[in-house]
């Protein structure tokens, strides 16, 4: 198995990208409605909001990270948030996650208005993709908390 290739997410790769996407929520015990996933993709080939590389391999996409700039009250640069990484069963362990997030880390210090910082998380118990960030990041001790809102139901 050759190395991937690290490009722009691109229109032509929907399909690839989308069995790759649903994986990720699989993995995670999710999932969204088709108009989240559609918006995304949206999203991720517009030139603002979400930011989409692909990690290619033998001309098959084999994993996708998605990543936004957004401003902070602690600085006057923009962060870096890298909120999803995938790459396929078959590709772990071949260096393509890492290629991923070092594309993340090229883009953030590229950038003239932000930090270069670049901050994610994952399930505690994500042993695999941990032994990966242990070497390529630092493991804060920041407590993450968040609230999820229930739908609200329409009136029947």
């Amino acid at each position: 198995m050759g190395q991937a290739a690290i490009r722009q997410i691109e229109a032509g790769d929907r399909a690839q990208w989308e069995a790759l996407w649903q994986d990720y929520l699989a993995f995670y015990h999710t999932s969204v409605p088709a108009n989240v996933t559609d918006t995304l993709f949206e999203r991720l080939l517009s030139e603002e909001g979400h930011n989409g590389l692909v990690a290619v391999l033998d001309g098959k996409v084999v994993g996708f990270v998605h990543y936004l700039f957004h401003p902070s009250t602690w600085s006057s640069e923009l962060k870096c948030y890298l909120e999803d990484l995938f790459v396929s069963d078959e590709t772990r362990g071949t260096g393509a996650g890492r290629k991923l997030i070092e594309a993340v880390y090229a883009a953030a210090d590229a950038r003239p208005d932000a930090s270069g910082n670049v901050y994610w998380h994952t399930n505690g118990d994500n042993a695999r993709a941990r032994q990966l960030y242990d070497h390529i990041g630092n493991l804060s001790t920041y407590v993450y908390y968040d609230r999820t809102k229930a739908p609200v139901k329409e009136a029947s």
